[in-house]
């Protein structure tokens, strides 16, 4: 991807606001390569030369300080000392001009190099050929290569080949996608730094640092820099220095105590700001350990992916796989059910990129909900989705209600499960008035013990998704992370909570019964022609 090597528009140092020339106010002979200047964690960073390195900080921790000395250094470098472009994409354009002024220090005083910054147009060039200008700031060096610092992400970071510094990544506006990014820089000998503070358990950060640690993921390697960690590194004693006070151990202590003071009762937001520990998002509904009081070892959740090719092949594929695959999953589990309770389910749907879940819930002679099974399906085509929902649906003991999404292309699911089961089953438009009624409820169910649900990773952080938009408890529409499958979620087990609480809370419709003789234990129902294949469980002889 070419970039432009003239700036559409171009303003000189004399043009551009004092404060951006002086570094973020570092003293004009300031030597970071001086003794007692840089602390060990920036050492650290300098020293480890990984095409991958990912750092998880507090504020203030001086890594970017360290990581625009790194740079200014492989800028100035010829090709054959490994220089490179480097490019720099801040959260903000505040940071740009930091960063650069960063730069433009580093250049006079350790490089030798009176550097000129020009404020431009970055041009990025969409992958359909459209354009997009970003603001950005340039520093040129006489070995060829140039510092770019961005005031926004490019859309097509894919063209960015050198050094690419992502900084303050959690706060990104679309993170995921200059995360996905990185194998494809890493092709043609590029290097990539992320650099954030947290920004919540579920944004698309602490994803990645989630997957590295538990994976194992060789080419990254990650540099936790907490707050207490700069300040046992001589923090303060640089803050001593820029201010000309005497530092004292006791003046140490007062002055952590006074910002960690500042931020008051919040103690999540301080420790998630200083202490690089991840907080629950902001405004969330439920907190982790609310959450995992009301989950159970050993409640299944039975999943199906199918691949884009499987909706094309013949009805009888289809159905026979179908067929196969609940005999093979959903009998084990539906043969445990207890005969003597009433059972329900809530359905939220999802045709392709999010997935459906089914939550099937038994309510206890305490009036418990208990989750007895779960079902999530991933690109499974309409007609099977129905099908597997008419399958557990019709083994369900004394079922007695059914609430399911029948927003957009839920309507469907939502019609045919009405057409089959009746007035038990409630086709819900997943509005924001439904929300503010219904979801207060199943918050309090966390409150009140009054909901199990299985103890499993994935509906752990559905859950945590839950948060307080304008005022409305649900699932915010840009919430998206990776399960344990590698597969994006949207915190799709939770409307599915949601719905299933809200259909365990309604009168049992009184249904006729008629028993099922062992001669059609296995057969098609009488008159049944929707070609679903239902079959009967006879509890006296336990044949399916």
């Amino acid at each position: 991807m070419q970039q432009p090597q003239t700036p559409i528009l171009s303003r000189k140092p004399d043009d551009l606001p004092p404060d951006l020339l002086r570094g973020a106010d570092i003293p004009p002979d300031l030597d970071p390569l001086a003794a007692g200047i840089l602390m060990d964690h920036q050492k650290k960073w300098l020293e480890d030369k990984s095409d991958l390195k990912l750092c998880e900080k507090g504020r203030r921790t001086g890594i970017t300080f360290a990581e625009a000395l790194d740079d200014t250094l492989i800028a100035a470098s010829s090709r054959e000392a490994g220089g490179d472009n480097i490019f720099y994409i801040g959260d903000t354009k505040d940071k740009g001009r930091e960063f650069i002024g960063y730069v433009a220090h580093f250049a006079k005083v350790v490089v030798k190099q009176l550097a000129e910054v020009e404020e431009f147009l970055f041009e990025d060039q969409r992958e359909d050929g459209s354009t997009n200008l970003i603001s950005a700031f340039r520093i040129r060096f006489a070995s060829g290569f140039r510092v770019e610092a961005l005031s926004s992400r490019p859309e097509n970071i894919r063209g960015l080949q050198g050094v690419v510094v992502i900084d303050e990544a959690a706060f990104h506006k679309d993170v995921r996608a200059v995360l996905d990014s990185v194998n494809a820089l890493l092709i043609w000998g590029g290097k990539i730094r992320i650099i954030s503070t947290h920004n919540g358990v579920l944004s698309p950060f602490n994803e990645l640092i989630r997957e590295v640690r538990s994976t194992g993921m060789p080419p990254y390697q990650i540099h936790p820099i907490p707050f207490q960690a700069a300040v046992e590194n001589g923090l303060f004693k640089r803050v001593c220095m820029r201010t000309g006070e005497t530092y004292t151990k006791e003046g140490e202590a007062a002055w952590e105590a006074k910002i960690r003071g500042a931020y008051g009762p919040r103690k999540a937001a301080m420790r998630q700001e200083l202490d690089a520990i991840p907080s629950d998002a902001e405004g969330s509904a439920l907190t982790r350990v609310q959450i995992e009081a009301c989950m159970k070892q050993g409640i299944p959740i039975i999943r199906w992916s199918c691949d884009d090719d499987f909706k094309n092949a013949p009805e009888h594929i289809r159905k026979a796989e179908q067929v196969d695959w609940c005999v093979a999953n959903l009998v084990p589990v539906l043969k445990t059910l207890d005969p003597s309770r009433p059972h329900c389910f809530g359905v939220d749907f999802a045709r392709s990129g999010d997935l459906t879940v089914m939550l099937f819930l038994e309510l206890g002679r305490d009036l418990i909900r208990r989750t007895k099974l779960a079902i999530e399906l991933r690109n499974v085509p309409f007609d099977q989705q129905r099908d597997v929902l008419y399958y557990a649906g019709d083994r369900l003991p004394r079922l007695y209600a059914g609430a399911l999404d029948a927003t957009g292309n839920g309507q469907y699911l939502a019609e045919k499960a009405a057409q089959k089961w009746g007035e038990m089953i409630q086709e819900v438009h997943l509005t924001a008035s439904w929300y503010q009624a219904n979801s207060p409820v199943y918050i309090e169910a966390f409150s009140d013990g009054t909901i199990v649900l299985p103890m499993d990773e994935d509906f752990l952080r559905d859950h945590q998704a839950l948060a307080y938009v304008n005022g409305i408890i649900r699932v915010p529409e840009d919430m998206r992370f990776k399960g344990a499958d590698g597969q994006d979620r949207h915190g799709d087990s939770a409307p599915a909570g949601i719905l299933a609480y809200y259909a365990s809370r309604r009168d049992p419709v009184s249904i006729d019964y008629t028993a099922v003789t062992e001669s059609a234990a296995w057969g098609e129902r009488p008159g049944d022609d929707d070609g679903n294949g239902s079959m009967y469980f006879d509890r006296s002889e336990g044949l399916w």
